[in-house]
C-alpha cells in the first residue's frame, strides 16, 4: 500500500458488526490497509454461525458419514469390515475440537492485527454511532458506544422457523441444533429439500436414522439443474447405502400434535391427500432470513429492502456511503465465500480504492453424497432468460478414474456460448464435485472458450480429467464417450 493511503487512513476508525465470514475478514483486512479497527460481536471470539455451528462442523460431520457410506459400499468390492461402532460423544468432541481449533486461531490473529474485539449487540444511534449493549457473559470494559467513520454490517441471517404448532419444541431441531448432536434419532423428518435438509439428512442417515424428506415444490434442491440433481435423488431413493426412507414432493407440513417419542406430523400433498407419519425429531430447514432487524437503522438513511434485505451498490455501499452491507445481510446469494469476497470490496472502497463486486461466476456446492455444484450460467436459468446456449456432457460411466472408485453416478456439464464457444458456466455432480467446481469458476472468471479447456493437459486418471472431456464431447471429439452431435452426446 502506498504511503499516500496509509495517511489518508491514519486515525480512520472503521467498526465491523458481526464476526462471520464476512466480518472478520473485513475486519483483518481493514487493519492491514491501516484502519483503527472494532470487531462487535456476542460470541466470545470470530468465526459466526459458519464456523461455530454451521459451515465447518456440518462438513465435519459429512466428512464422518461419507466415511461411514464408503465402509458399507466396500463391500460390494470385496472389502468386509465389522459393523461401524459409532461414539456420538467422541463425534461430538472432534467437532468441537475442529471448531475451537479455528477459533482459536482467529483468535491469536485478530489480536495480532491490533484489532479490538467488543462482545456486544450493537445498533446505530445515527450515521456515525453506535450504542452497545454488553453480552451478558462478557467483559466489564465494553463501551456504551462506539464512534467511527466507516461501518460494515455483517450481521448474517438465521434459520426460518416451522409454524408454532403446540408440541415440544425441543423435538424441532434447526441445523444448529442437530449439529450438536445430543441424540441420534431412530427416525427423523427433515422439512425442506434444499442443500441444508438435504446435507443434515446424509450425515443422520449414515449415522443410523430413518430419513423422511418433506418438499413443497416438485423437486430437491429448487433452482438447480436436473440433470445435476439427479444422480443424488437416484441415491437417495434407492434401497442401497445412503437411501432415504421417503422423500414427499410438492407436500407441506400442515400439522403437528406430540406422541411418545416425539411428533406426530400431518403432511399434505398438492392433490389435497393428507398422510401422518410419526417421528422422533423433526429438523427445519426451510430457508434462512437476514438479520437486519435491531439494528437501529431508523436512525439513519438506511431502509430494508424486499425480504429484509438491506440494499446495496457495486461496492456494497448503503444508502449512507460510509456504511457498507455485506453477505448475507445483503441479499442472495448466501454463501460465506460471497461475505468473504464482499467483505474485501467493501475495506477497499472504504479506503478509496476503485473496486466492485460483479463476479461472472459464483461457485456452490451441496455437500452431500453425491456432492453437486456449479459456478456460472446455469442451463436452467439460460432457458428462463431465453439465452442460447450449448451444453457439453461427460457421464461419469466413461471416467476411468470414477469407475476405479466404484462411484460412476456423476455427470460434468459445459454451458457455452455457440457463437464464440465461450464457456458461460459448469456444473459437476458427483463424488468430489466441490473440489472441481473451482476449475470451473476459473475458467468461467478469465473468460475461456471450450478449446482452452480441452487443450490443457489433465492429470490421467483423475476426475478433474472430466472437465476435459465434457469440452471433447462438445467438438464431438470424446475419446472415451460416443457422443452424436455438437453439444449433445449418446
Amino acid at each position: 500500500m502506498s504511503e499516500t493511503n496509509e495517511r489518508d487512513l491514519k486515525g480512520k476508525t472503521l467498526v465491523v458488526i458481526g464476526a462471520g465470514p464476512g466480518g472478520y475478514p473485513a475486519a483483518f483486512r481493514a487493519a492491514q490497509m491501516g484502519f483503527d479497527t472494532i470487531l462487535v460481536d456476542l460470541r466470545p471470539e470470530p468465526g459466526g454461525v459458519c464456523l461455530f455451528e454451521g459451515c465447518i462442523p456440518s462438513k465435519t460431520l459429512l466428512h464422518e458419514a461419507r466415511l461411514l457410506n464408503e465402509a458399507r459400499e466396500a463391500e460390494e468390492r470385496g472389502l468386509a469390515f465389522s459393523k461401524p461402532r459409532i461414539d456420538v460423544d467422541r463425534i461430538r468432541e472432534h467437532l468441537r475440537k475442529v471448531v475451537g481449533d479455528l477459533t482459536g486461531g482467529l483468535a491469536a490473529r485478530r489480536k495480532k492485527e491490533g484489532i479490538r474485539y467488543v462482545r456486544g449487540k450493537a445498533s446505530f444511534s445515527d450515521s456515525r454511532t453506535l450504542a452497545i449493549e454488553a453480552a451478558e457473559d462478557g467483559d466489564d470494559d465494553v463501551p456504551d458506544e462506539i464512534a467511527f467513520d466507516y461501518a460494515v454490517i455483517a450481521t448474517g441471517s438465521h434459520a426460518v422457523e416451522l409454524p408454532d404448532f403446540d408440541v415440544d419444541r425441543s423435538a424441532i431441531w434447526d441445523a444448529s441444533e442437530a449439529l450438536d448432536l445430543a441424540e441420534i434419532p431412530k427416525t427423523l423428518l427433515v422439512v425442506g429439500g434444499g442443500y441444508i435438509g438435504l446435507e443434515m439428512g446424509t450425515a443422520y442417515g449414515a449415522l443410523g436414522s430413518r430419513v423422511t424428506v418433506v418438499e413443497m415444490t416438485g423437486g430437491l434442491l429448487p433452482g438447480v439443474d436436473r440433470d445435476l440433481v439427479e444422480p443424488l435423488e437416484r441415491r437417495l431413493r434407492g434401497d442401497g447405502v445412503g437411501g432415504f426412507e421417503e422423500i414427499f414432493l410438492r407436500t407441506r407440513v400442515e400439522g403437528a400434535e406430540p406422541y411418545e417419542y416425539g411428533i406426530e406430523v400431518r403432511l399434505t400433498d398438492a392433490e389435497g391427500e393428507t398422510r401422518t407419519r410419526k417421528f422422533e425429531r423433526v429438523l427445519t430447514a426451510v430457508g434462512r432470513r437476514p438479520n437486519s432487524e435491531g439494528l437501529g437503522l431508523r436512525n439513519t438513511a438506511i431502509s430494508l429492502g424486499d425480504g429484509g434485505f438491506i440494499p446495496v451498490d457495486e461496492q456494497r455501499r448503503t444508502a449512507e456511503s460510509h456504511i457498507f452491507a455485506i453477505g448475507d445481510v445483503a441479499g442472495e446469494p448466501m454463501l460465506a465465500h460471497v461475505a468473504t469476497h464482499e467483505a474485501r470490496v467493501a475495506i477497499e472502497a472504504a479506503a478509496g480504492r476503485p473496486t466492485a463486486f460483479d463476479p461472472a461466476a459464483v461457485p456452490a456446492v451441496v455437500f452431500t453424497d453425491p456432492e453437486i455444484a456449479w459456478a456460472g450460467l446455469t442451463e436452467g436459468t439460460a432457458k428462463e432468460a431465453g439465452i442460447d446456449v450449448e451444453v457439453a456432457r461427460f457421464p461419469w460411466v466413461a471416467s476411468g478414474r470414477a469407475r476405479s472408485m466404484g462411484r460412476t453416478d456423476g455427470v460434468t456439464k459445459l454451458v457455452v456460448d455457440p457463437r464464440t464457444d465461450r464457456i458461460l458456466g459448469v456444473g459437476v455432480a458427483g463424488s468430489g464435485a466441490g473440489e472441481l467446481i473451482g476449475e470451473g469458476a476459473l475458467a468461467v472468471e478469465m473468460g475461456a472458450r471450450v478449446e482452452d479447456l480441452a487443450r490443457t493437459i489433465h492429470p490421467h486418471p483423475t476426475l478433474s480429467e472430466t472437465l476435459m472431456e465434457a469440452a471433447d464431447v462438445y467438438f464431438g471429439q470424446s475419446v472415451h464417450y460416443q457422443n452424436n452431435k455438437l453439444g449433445g452426446a449418446s
